[in-house]
């Protein structure tokens, strides 16, 4: 996709996309410096928010605690389950964009009535009900979107949570943020083979396959609110153990950073066993159709992220959706009433 064109010009989700590019040029991981020693004392951290605002800011932030041996106790749910849990010992992470999410507004307000000091909000939005319970907290930089798919806030959001592990662990993290912006713009405008998009067409059901950081889940939810389609999400390597019974000749698995050991069984077990297509997004060449991205090193989930949603934009508009509005999905899914 591309902004010289109009039929991609047209749409706000198109240039929020490719707004991505300059968010990260501008986030400054500084931004986390003095929470992260807070977090750090606490030794917990807990990351909770609804849809996109939770899927991959919080996954990948815990996957990254566990890769790099951070000692650090991070964990994830709901907001609304979250409510049944004892988080008086967490530094608690609330994000809502528009700051009016109703169940990671009531767990702030809840968390702030037991007396947990360590509250911290993240919104897009300049004075939201949820920060009036919150302790502190940090408005985006990306700004608002008006697409009701998130897209560049969800980078942020995750770049702001990963860089409290940063600034934890003294993580180097220069190089590879300052190539990010370049490495994004490449996957955000790689040439999606046509023959994909034809895939996809034709395919009752669009499964997203993958690590569970919140990159395939994430897509998978864009699937949803960008192209109308029935999709699923697939973590790890659960596509190999019982589904492919269900899954039907054509319908496509778009499988992230494939594990290399398993190529093998996807051959046999999905392509030849249940007739599906198979088409990675990976760093690096496979076996299967690949959508190539730069090699990012630990951000190859971003640049994993993007070209998803590239993949997804070209699908929407060779099916004639209208990617700023669905029919049903709305902005803020869940609003508070007070």
């Amino acid at each position: 996709m591309n902004l010289k064109e109009k039929k991609y010009s047209q749409y706000a989700l198109v240039q929020e996309m490719m707004d991505t590019v300059e968010t990260v040029k501008k986030f400054d991981p500084a931004c986390t410096k003095q929470i992260a020693e807070k977090v750090a004392k606490a030794g917990k951290a807990y990351f909770t928010g609804e849809g996109s605002s939770r899927i991959f800011p919080a996954k990948n932030t815990l996957r990254k605690t566990k890769r790099w041996g951070i000692d650090l106790n991070a964990q994830t749910d709901g907001s609304w389950q979250s409510r049944e849990y004892d988080l008086s010992k967490f530094a608690v992470f609330l994000a809502s964009n528009s700051g009016r999410t109703k169940e990671v507004t009531l767990l702030a307000k809840k968390l702030m009535e037991e007396g947990n000091p360590l509250r911290f909000g993240l919104t897009a939005n300049e004075d939201t009900i949820l920060s009036t319970f919150c302790a502190q907290t940090h408005v985006l930089n990306c700004g608002w979107e008006q697409a009701v798919a998130a897209t560049k806030s969800v980078v942020e959001q995750a770049l702001y949570y990963e860089s409290v592990l940063w600034n934890m662990s003294g993580k180097d993290v220069k190089a590879g943020l300052a190539a990010l912006p370049a490495q994004i713009e490449k996957a955000l405008t790689l040439q999606v083979p046509a023959e994909v998009v034809e895939w996809v067409k034709k395919a009752e059901t669009i499964y997203f396959a993958g690590y569970n950081d919140g990159v395939a889940e994430e897509l998978t939810l864009k699937t949803n609110e960008i192209t109308r389609r029935k999709s699923d999400f697939l973590e790890g390597t659960y596509a190999l153990h019982g589904i492919e019974e269900v899954m039907k000749e054509g319908d496509i698995i778009f499988w992230v950073d494939p594990i290399a050991d398993e190529y093998q069984k996807i051959q046999d077990c999905l392509i030849k066993g249940a007739g599906v297509k198979v088409v990675a997004i990976a760093d690096h060449d496979t076996p299967f159709p690949t959508i190539k991205t730069p090699a990012a090193g630990d951000f190859n989930p971003y640049v994993y992220l993007c070209a998803g949603w590239n993949v997804l934009v070209e699908i929407g508009i060779a099916t004639g959706m209208d990617l700023d509005h669905p029919n049903r999905a709305r902005k803020v899914g869940n609003e508070i009433q007070l």
